[in-house]
């Protein structure tokens, strides 16, 4: 690695690096240069032939990227519902399905100055209830998460949104540090079967933010129980592609207003919402 390099020759370079190991080498390299810099694509267009220096954070991206180490955790950046969040190792990279759960939210509770109280179970990163906090301005949230490495990320995008007063953090196994009544329960839970082989870069996200049990729906049963018996009249969930017939039949003998489900951009079932 030199000390110094063009723009337009530094992204051959690393182009050349990546290549081997990433599909879109090239535009994998313009985005980490355009994250170490700080700067945007116009700026790399204009400033093909400047200089730069003190690249080693930069090649040792490079390195982490040839490892099939996620961008978002490379960077500690995540794009989501056109805001940008912080993250790191410990809570789950978002995804843009999961935009798709904050859209049925307001679907069914469509008045934005409504002082509703949310739960949110496996809050991650915090992008959900940060992104309904945004929209619902009169309403409160209890997040809860098993992981305090998730929680601790959760704080931070909390922290940059001025969202500490209205979001309450709480370490925890489902619903069980929650005994206020809830409005609206909200989750984007673990869904995928014990033992499934997925990706070599899911291997750097939480596991216990994936799997959710040998079947896999076994969480979102045990928060559907805690819905009934509770009598919360709202749960908005997303699921895994093939559990709709199952969540369906679990439901079948119980009593609830209404159930419907949601497809994602690829036409998949992606989710549902329970209404009581």
């Amino acid at each position: 690695m030199r000390s110094k390099y063009i723009v337009q020759e530094l992204l051959a370079e690393i182009t050349k690096e990546l290549s081997p190991f990433i599909e879109r080498a090239s535009r994998e390299a313009q985005l980490l240069l355009m994250a170490h810099l700080k700067k945007d694509e116009l700026w790399l267009i204009t400033h093909r032939n400047s200089e730069l220096e003190n690249l080693e954070e930069l090649f040792s991206w490079v390195e982490r990227r040839k490892k099939n180490e996620p961008f978002e955790y490379i960077t500690q950046s995540v794009s989501f519902y056109s805001e940008e969040f912080f993250i790191k190792e410990g809570a789950l990279i978002p995804r843009p399905e999961t935009e798709l759960l904050i859209d049925e939210v307001k679907k069914y509770a469509p008045d934005v100055d409504a002082p509703l109280r949310f739960a949110e179970v496996g809050i991650g990163s915090g992008i959900i209830s940060v992104m309904l906090a945004l929209h619902y301005k009169n309403a409160s949230f209890i997040a809860v998460d098993i992981s305090q490495d998730a929680l601790d990320i959760a704080k931070i995008n909390i922290e940059k949104f001025g969202l500490s007063e209205r979001i309450e953090l709480r370490l925890g196994s489902l619903l069980s540090p929650v005994d206020e009544e809830i409005d609206y329960l909200v989750s984007n839970p673990p869904y995928i079967e014990d033992g499934v082989s997925l990706e070599s870069n899911l291997s750097y996200e939480p596991q216990n933010a994936l799997f959710g049990g040998a079947i896999g729906d076994e969480i979102i049963k045990e928060l559907l129980d805690e819905l009934l018996r509770r009598e919360i009249k709202f749960f908005s969930c997303e699921f895994g592609y093939d559990q709709k017939d199952k969540i369906q039949n679990y439901l079948q003998d119980k009593n609830y207003k209404s159930l419907d489900f949601y497809k994602d951009y690829s036409g998949f079932d992606r989710g549902f919402t329970l209404t009581l």
